[in-house]
């Protein structure tokens, strides 16, 4: 199992092709370890291939919550050693954009959720609910 790496987007994804065409998009992630005064941020310079991430590079944007997998390394540049992550898998967390979304549906209020408060709102039944429908099962 490919463990995740949870931190934030450095800088927007950006795509490009090699020379043979091929997509790779590039993204910088802070991560944190430790806590207190030992708490220090590693940042990793991301590479994901292929067309899957290409499409991804516009919703990766600086400041966003993500989940990374993929295999660690580092590179030299300049006399300076890089830490490298070559994308597995990503997992888009949460973002400033959907913060300040809902900050702003809380300081005008959210008419569906008041419509809804009042009995006004669209109802719907277990059916609507994906995990309304588990059985539990005894096990004794």
């Amino acid at each position: 199992m490919i463990p995740y790496y949870i931190g934030r987007v450095g800088k927007d994804a950006v795509t490009r092709h090699t020379s043979g065409g091929k997509p790779v998009t590039g993204f910088s992630v802070a991560f944190d370890s430790g806590y207190g005064d030992s708490k220090q941020t590693l940042w990793f310079d991301c590479n994901a291939w292929g067309e899957r991430y290409e499409k991804l590079a516009e919703y990766i944007k600086k400041g966003d919550n993500i989940g990374v997998a993929g295999e660690i390394g580092e590179r030299e540049h300049e006399g300076k050693t890089y830490k490298t992550l070559r994308v597995s898998d990503v997992k888009l967390l949460s973002s400033k954009r959907d913060a300040s979304a809902n900050n702003s549906q809380r300081s005008t209020g959210n008419p569906k959720q008041a419509d809804a408060s009042n009995g006004e709102g669209a109802a719907f039944d277990d059916d609507d609910i994906p995990f309304a429908r588990i059985k539990k099962r005894a096990y004794w």
